[in-house]
C-alpha cells in the first residue's frame, strides 16, 4: 500500500514539472525575449524585455472595452517577466537624477500618453507588481500613431551623445529620452 502511495505520489510530481515547463516554454513562445542596447561616447543604455504580439487584440483603451493594456492599469512593459533597464553611467530620467545601474522600467499607459517609471525593486518577477515606494522617477511622453508592428518592440537609439528608447506596438510610437548625468 505504501509503494503504491509512493508510486502514485511521484507520477504527480512528474506530471506537475512537466505542466509547468509546457506553461512556461508556451509563454516564451507567445512573448519571446528581446534586447536592445545602445552605446553612445557617454554611455551604454541596455534593456531586456518580453515581446507580446497583438493578435488581432485592443492594445490599449478602456477596461470595459476589453484592452489588453486598459488605461490607468499597472503594465510592465512586456510580457512574462519586468523589463530591464541597465545604464552605464548617472542618467536623468525625467526630472531626476538616477544612479549608474540597473532598474526596472514599467509603465500606467493613459489615452495620447505613457506614464513610464523607473524602479529600484530588482526582486520581483511575472506579473507582480513592483514596491511603488521604491519608484525613483516618473516621466510622462506622448504617444504617435504609427504603422503597425505585430509584436511589441524596444529600440535603444543614440541621439548624439545621449539615447532614447523607442517603442512600438500596433499602431502606437512613443519615445523616453535617456540623458547622462
Amino acid at each position: 500500500m505504501k509503494k503504491k502511495l509512493l508510486i502514485g505520489f511521484g507520477i504527480l510530481v512528474v506530471l506537475i514539472v512537466a505542466a509547468m515547463f509546457y506553461l512556461n516554454n508556451r509563454n516564451r513562445t507567445l512573448s519571446p525575449p528581446g534586447e536592445t542596447a545602445v552605446e553612445t561616447s557617454r554611455m551604454t543604455v541596455s534593456v531586456a524585455y518580453s515581446r507580446p504580439s497583438v493578435r488581432d487584440r485592443m492594445i490599449f483603451g478602456e477596461k470595459e472595452e476589453g484592452a489588453l493594456q486598459p488605461y490607468g492599469y499597472y503594465w510592465r512593459l512586456g510580457a512574462n517577466e519586468p523589463t530591464f533597464i541597465e545604464v552605464s553611467e548617472d542618467f536623468i530620467f525625467g526630472e531626476e537624477r538616477i544612479d549608474a545601474g540597473k532598474y526596472v522600467i514599467y509603465a500606467f499607459p493613459r489615452k495620447g500618453e505613457m506614464e513610464i517609471r523607473l524602479n529600484s525593486d530588482l526582486r520581483f518577477w511575472g506579473y507582480t507588481e513592483p514596491d511603488y515606494s521604491m519608484d525613483l522617477a516618473t516621466v510622462v511622453v506622448p504617444i504617435s500613431q504609427n504603422s503597425h508592428t505585430e509584436q511589441f518592440t524596444i529600440e535603444a537609439k543614440e541621439t548624439g551623445k545621449d539615447a532614447k528608447l523607442v517603442f512600438t506596438w500596433g499602431n502606437y510610437l512613443w519615445e523616453l529620452p535617456i540623458i547622462r548625468q
